[in-house]
């Protein structure tokens, strides 16, 4: 049997940019974080730049924190001033979850009855100002012991809160919290495709394209990707994918190709990256080659297509040209084609998803590892280890104001400057373990722990 190291929503990833505010109809600002990863799931925000250094321990720089009970990797969301959270609660006082470096496929046994929630903090002062049961029960599937059962980002277009919990269902709230739509997709069991004993749970996360609602589920048997109204819940359209399962999330990409508008949803899985007309659902290209375990997010920059995975032997990256057609999978030996502009069969990541900040690509692995290349050529520019020291990664980096922000399950965020050269800038403690992707709202970084949100920010006054 061999080893497998569970690739969690948390630091997969998906994007779009999102219309609407909490009262009336707005355009998207850099103060909102509406999805897994923020707009495009670029995991940009700039404008009031983030802080640099802050200790949650301590309280420097720490404008609030927020218990919240249950385990989620789910990362938060922000829309004006309202943060949104999931979590999934045990009835077990004591819920076995396991996180560092190792490749154990072995699923939780907790089979306790569980109570799905969804959250609606004051982004000013933590204060939660309601809270959602949107299931109660025995979960259907098991997840896996790194994971939880409530993986999945949420997402908001100012109006709607889309909340998926996987085999427990889809839900669409209000801003006020009224429950206006649910759907029960049945059981969703993405697990170990080698032994389906062995169940993992979901982990994509939903987007929000105009008025559409945007899932992918790839799972043991009839995988999927589909589209929802996100008023009423009525199914859009609907495309079969040949998939095993996978744990990445969508992204939207707009582009120019040809004088004329292209809007098409990018999907990453075993089978290869594939794009979906938005409006229809039909499939434009794919390109195969990937691992047999994918995890992370495309993203798109410079008008290319990022893509990255790392999953032995396989480790590549991929930028895509936006006006693809049909197969455009790479010949033996070629590192490029006519849609494919660059790619490199080695320096991918596993479960980070990539992120673009200017003209460099940065990828950092599950190790610490971190790559930077230039975006538009794939020249690599330099290699480091985050933070000058080993540890484990699972979310995402994050970036603003020319810096990036890089979370260790260990409780660490450490920030490093933009740029051709690597420069350590600070550690910051957080007090506990960090598996989900932070939100940057305003100036703030908002962080999910593994029992608290928490909120920081430089005070005024200093």
């Amino acid at each position: 049997m061999r080893n497998r190291i569970f690739p969690l929503a948390a630091f997969v990833a998906l994007a779009i940019t999102l219309i609407g505010s909490s009262s009336a109809a707005a355009q998207q600002t850099d103060e909102n974080w509406p999805q897994f990863r923020g707009p495009r799931a670029s995991g940009l925000a700039e404008g009031k730049p983030a802080p640099v250094k802050w200790n949650a321990e301590t309280g420097e720089n720490l404008l609030w924190k927020t218990e919240i009970p249950g385990l989620a990797h789910a990362s938060p969301i922000v829309w004006g001033d309202r943060v949104f959270v999931v979590t999934a609660v045990s009835s077990n006082p004591n819920p076995f979850f396991r996180h560092g470096l190792f490749g154990d496929v072995d699923s939780d046994k907790d089979q306790s009855k569980h109570t799905w929630k969804l959250y609606c903090l004051d982004k000013k002062t933590g204060r939660i100002l309601w809270e959602r049961v949107s299931y109660e029960g025995v979960p259907r599937v098991k997840r896996h012991i790194k994971g939880t059962h409530a993986n999945s980002t949420p997402v908001t277009d100012g109006r709607h809160v889309v909340a998926f919990f996987g085999s427990e269902g889809l839900y669409c709230y209000d801003f006020d919290g009224k429950l206006k739509w649910k759907l029960d997709l049945g059981t969703l069991d993405s697990g170990w495709f080698y032994d389906p004993d062995y169940q993992w749970g979901m982990a994509s996360s939903p987007v929000i394209y105009k008025d559409m609602v945007i899932l992918q589920c790839d799972v043991q048997q009839g995988s999927y990707i589909a589209a929802w109204d996100v008023k009423t819940g009525k199914q859009m359209w609907k495309t079969n994918r040949d998939e095993i399962p996978s744990w990445g999330s969508p992204t939207v990409v707009e582009s120019t190709v040809n004088g004329k508008p292209l809007v098409q949803i990018v999907t990453n899985a075993t089978g290869g990256v594939r794009g979906y007309e938005a409006h229809t659902g039909a499939e434009l290209w794919h390109l195969r080659g990937n691992p047999e375990i994918t995890s992370t997010t495309p993203i798109a920059a410079h008008d290319l297509i990022f893509v990255a995975n790392r999953y032995r032997p396989n480790q590549p990256i991929y930028a895509i040209r936006p006006g693809a057609t049909g197969d455009i999978s790479l010949k033996d030996g070629k590192e490029s084609n006519e849609h494919v502009a660059w790619s490199k069969q080695r320096g991918g990541s596993y479960q980070p998803t990539p992120i673009i900040y200017g003209d460099h690509l940065y990828i950092a692995d599950n190790n610490g590892a971190l790559g930077v290349y230039e975006a538009k050529t794939g020249e690599r520019v330099y290699q480091q280890r985050i933070g000058d020291k080993g540890g484990s990664y699972s979310a995402s980096p994050v970036a603003s104001g020319g810096r990036i922000y890089f979370s260790s399950e260990d409780g660490e965020i450490f920030v490093i400057r933009a740029g051709p050269k690597y420069e350590l800038l600070s550690s910051n403690p957080m007090g506990e373990v960090l598996m989900a992707t932070p939100a940057i709202s305003d100036g703030m970084i908002i962080v999910r722990g593994q029992k608290h949100v928490f909120a920081v920010a430089e005070k005024k006054g200093k």
